[in-house]
């Protein structure tokens, strides 16, 4: 099963611009400290991996559980700088790496969309623009939410993609 969300290229460069955004405006569940700046943006586009595993809890009963993140970043031109993956990682062509953990999470706005996210900064690898990187918002969500079907018994160690693109701030000290 793939589900993906289809974008052209337009809508890439105008979803693109919407990343210079001030992070003032965003909820208040996801803010960064006061004395972080925003040093980058990033478009994501690409998928969100889910695998159908048993209930922690109950395990008679499945679910959809994220595997993980699969997705280009790409500047506000459109240009590819990098790759978003597990950990969650985001890694830039520069060779700077960073690994987040979650902080805060808050729906999307959109019913079909996965959560705004506030990431602390975990661990940094590599020379590059990530260096000075401490927190990391996800926001302007579109799709990526698992399916609320088609995972029992039969499908068990079964994956799926889902198509998903969002907007990554990030943010750190000058």
């Amino acid at each position: 099963m793939r589900y993906t969300a289809l974008f052209t290229t337009g809508l890439l460069a105008a979803l693109g611009g919407s990343t210079l955004a001030q992070t003032d405006s965003l909820p208040s569940e996801i803010q960064a400290p006061a004395d972080q700046q925003l040093l980058l943006t990033a478009r994501a586009e690409g998928d969100q991996i889910y695998i159908c595993q048993a209930k922690a809890d109950a395990p008679n009963q499945f679910e959809w559980t994220l595997k993980a993140p699969e997705a280009v970043l790409y500047d506000e031109r459109g240009q590819e700088i990098g790759h978003h993956y597990g950990g969650p990682s985001w890694e830039l062509q520069d060779g700077s790496k960073i690994v987040g953990q979650l902080y805060s999470r808050v729906d999307a706005p959109q019913p079909d969309a996965i959560p705004w996210l506030l990431l602390q900064v975990k661990s940094h690898e590599g020379n590059g623009e990530l260096n000075a990187i401490n927190w990391i918002q996800r926001v302007n969500t579109v799709g990526g939410k698992a399916p609320v079907t088609g995972c029992d018994a039969a499908n068990q160690n079964q994956e799926i993609r889902v198509g998903y693109s969002a907007d990554y701030y990030f943010l750190g000290q000058e």
